[in-house]
């Protein structure tokens, strides 16, 4: 199956495809990490439940990945 990337510009469907849990944090993380944002211990245990909680699929990260990833594109131009 083909995974669709985190978008960089506004999310119309749904994003395709299965990231397992761990893989989904870590690009979470990196987004978070790229725009600059400082993360706390109580920061990384959110994005450890958003990633691993029943529910949240890759579609659902991808889009809050993409929110972020905007945001911060924006501050920058």
């Amino acid at each position: 199956m083909l995974i669709d990337p985190v978008p960089t510009g506004p999310v119309q469907t749904e994003p395709r495809g299965f990231v397992s849990a761990p893989d989904q944090q870590d690009q979470l993380l990196a987004v978070l990490a790229d725009a600059g944002v400082e993360l706390g211990e109580y920061d990384h245990r959110i994005a450890e439940w958003l990633t691993r909680s029943p529910g949240q699929d890759w579609g659902t990260v991808a889009t809050i990945a993409s929110w972020v990833k905007r945001a911060a594109d924006a501050t920058t131009t």
